[in-house]
């Protein structure tokens, strides 16, 4: 009997979870009860604080003031872990919900923009903002717009830790939301490690499809070491993170003007586009298809990683207003 109840509350506790991820704001008890319905879940005001002081005792969530909690980034995980059995192609259906939420206008430089989260020591933050320096410089990251946010904030849909510093770099899915609402759709193959040599991209030397993971690619790359950021900055010879995107062959010369639109304003995510039904990087392609590769937000933070500094990473962490990102290189000064 026990044992059952204690299912029954974790089963409550992620799908508390579930909630407070799928919003970019905190929420309080009455707006939780309210959306535990629409997954089945009946619980009363009065029963949702109770398990949301379970999920504070754990970390997992964060009060903030009378708005309600936030997820920590240790939740974010928690959930993660919790519901990888059943979220096998998340990955791929949360870009494609960040892609169709992106509402940022090259021409106007307004509107959301995805974006991804890591979390660095205070003390280290300097240290690692240095060891990015080269990358942002090679024009290796998606952009060299940032934000950051001190502990208690939040970016996107993570809440910054105690004694840690939060800092957002653009996500590539902005590729796919700008081009989604140019009238393109955009296939999301796979995430990889890419092999440059004299600063041009090769081949992909690792491959994780997006349809059948339930945790994003460059975290996972980066965990595992598995980058040469700084060496491709320093020789032009390295692996770094990239994405793989398909596009149908008679929008390019369309998608070649949205792509042009985003680097005059900041954003430079597309390190190759391919010619209609021509392989890219070695990746085949099918008829009257065009393959792109997009360069991963997260180069520079990985750069860091492989500088000796510990970061924890939450890609596609959520959306952020293009005017609260600035120069890398005004944080760096």
């Amino acid at each position: 009997m026990a044992q059952a109840s204690t299912f029954e509350t974790e089963r409550k506790v992620i799908a508390i979870l579930k909630v407070l991820s799928e919003s970019t704001e905190p929420l309080g008890s009455i707006h939780i009860a309210r959306e535990l319905e629409r997954h089945g879940i009946f619980l009363s005001e009065r029963a949702v604080r109770y398990h949301l002081r379970i999920t504070d005792e754990r970390g997992y969530t964060q009060p903030m003031g009378h708005d309600g909690r936030m997820l920590t980034g240790h939740g974010v995980e928690e959930l993660k872990m919790a519901l990888a059995p059943e979220q096998v192609g998340f990955i791929h259906e949360k870009l494609e919900l960040l892609a169709f939420r992106t509402t940022f206008d090259p021409k106007t430089r307004a509107g959301q923009v995805p974006i991804n989260t890591s979390i660095i020591d205070q003390a280290e933050f300097k240290k690692a903002v240095d060891a990015m320096s080269g990358a942002f410089r090679a024009g290796l990251g998606a952009s060299d717009l940032v934000a950051t946010a001190s502990e208690g904030e939040k970016l996107g849909s993570v809440v910054v830790p105690k004694g840690k510093i939060g800092l957002a770099t653009v996500c590539s899915v902005i590729i796919n939301g700008v081009l989604l609402k140019a009238g393109i759709p955009t296939e999301s193959r796979f995430g990889g490690v890419l092999e440059l040599r004299d600063s041009k991209a090769r081949r992909f030397v690792a491959i994780i499809n997006y349809a059948g993971t339930s945790l994003d690619p460059s975290e996972q790359y980066i965990r595992a070491k598995m980058t040469t950021v700084n060496e491709a900055v320093n020789t032009g010879r390295g692996k770094i993170l990239a994405n793989f995107r398909e596009i149908p062959a008679p929008a390019r010369s369309v998608a070649q003007e949205v792509i042009d639109s985003l680097r005059e304003s900041g954003i430079n995510g597309v390190h190759t586009m391919g010619n209609t039904s021509e392989p890219v990087c070695q990746i085949a392609l099918g008829m009257n298809r065009v393959g792109m590769v997009l360069l991963g937000g997260l180069n520079p933070v990985a750069a860091a990683v492989e500088a000796g500094i510990e970061i924890e990473n939450i890609a596609e962490s959520g959306m952020i207003e293009f005017n609260q990102l600035a120069s890398f290189w005004k944080l760096k000064a």
